[in-house]
């Protein structure tokens, strides 16, 4: 039996650490790619580079315009994160705790768009909305679009809301507080951990989206995100002598993600721990 166990334990961590080996080979080799030379790069002759190129990021940050591509990144993921965590917790404080004609619609309607995927097909009246609404030229029609599909961040927020006690609306009410006032001094600050898993998962799909921002930015250049601005390099017209940039880019592009992974890992190990526990 315990040999059983044993060779249960090796085959475990034989697939594990080749599974991590095939997740990790293509970030080194991206990131040993930002500091090589594009002959070195177009040849791929070389493992490691054979002059370490730090300038790359520099120029990759002033030449290839990623600043501007950045900052516009920050302005849709960090305003996204903060719209949906409003609109969704909201909308899981009213659903979990007050009862409403079509309350079972509403949140069958919400899975509903989780396990449909439409894709690109919804695209156009997106677009013809935001062009009555004089938003499809700009970053807000992105920022709005994205906020709308909250449906799992709404569900995880709703299961968080199912372990707040409803005795502490009920004293709040004794004491004259109304729903409002409940939500924002009460309950809204016990689901910081589930807020926190929320704005990971906001932040890492608005920072990621290519589609949208493509769309909404054709006619305004200036206005492209770091993965629009990141994939444009590929195409233009000195694509050869541009992919060290992409390179660095790249590398730039994942820095925010693992800033915003380290300040939510509290909460998304809470998150875990919890399920575990239930």
């Amino acid at each position: 039996m315990r040999t059983k166990t044993l060779l249960g334990k090796s085959i475990l961590w034989i697939f594990l650490l080749v599974f991590a080996f095939v997740t990790l080979i293509p970030v080194v080799i991206t990131i040993l790619g930002s500091f090589k030379t594009n002959s070195e790069l177009t040849t791929g002759a070389t493992f490691l580079p054979s002059l370490w190129k730090f300038s790359n990021y520099g120029e990759a940050w002033e030449q290839a315009n990623f600043s501007t591509y950045t900052f516009n990144s920050l302005i849709v993921a960090l305003t996204t994160v903060a719209g949906t965590l409003l609109v969704a917790s909201m909308a899981a404080y009213v659903v979990e705790r007050m009862t409403f004609f079509g309350k079972k619609l509403y949140v069958g309607m919400q899975a509903f768009t989780m396990f449909v995927a439409v894709g690109a097909v919804v695209l156009r009246p997106q677009f013809d909305l935001m062009v009555k609404l004089n938003l499809h030229s700009s970053l807000w029609g992105v920022i709005l679009i994205l906020i709308s599909a909250h449906a799992s961040i709404f569900f995880i927020l709703f299961s968080f809301m199912k372990g707040i006690p409803r005795e502490l609306d009920e004293a709040a009410r004794i004491d004259g507080c109304s729903p409002g006032r409940t939500f924002w001094r009460i309950i809204l600050p016990l689901l910081g951990p589930g807020l926190g898993v929320g704005a990971l998962f906001t932040f890492r799909g608005a920072w990621n989206e290519y589609l949208l921002p493509l769309v909404f930015t054709m006619t305004k250049p200036e206005l492209q995100t770091l993965t629009v601005g990141l994939a444009n390099l590929k195409y233009g017209i000195s694509a050869a002598s541009q992919t060290h940039y992409m390179m660095a880019g790249a590398c730039l592009s994942i820095l925010p993600i693992l800033v915003a992974y380290i300040f939510a890992n509290k909460s998304f190990m809470q998150m875990t721990a919890g399920s575990l526990k239930g």
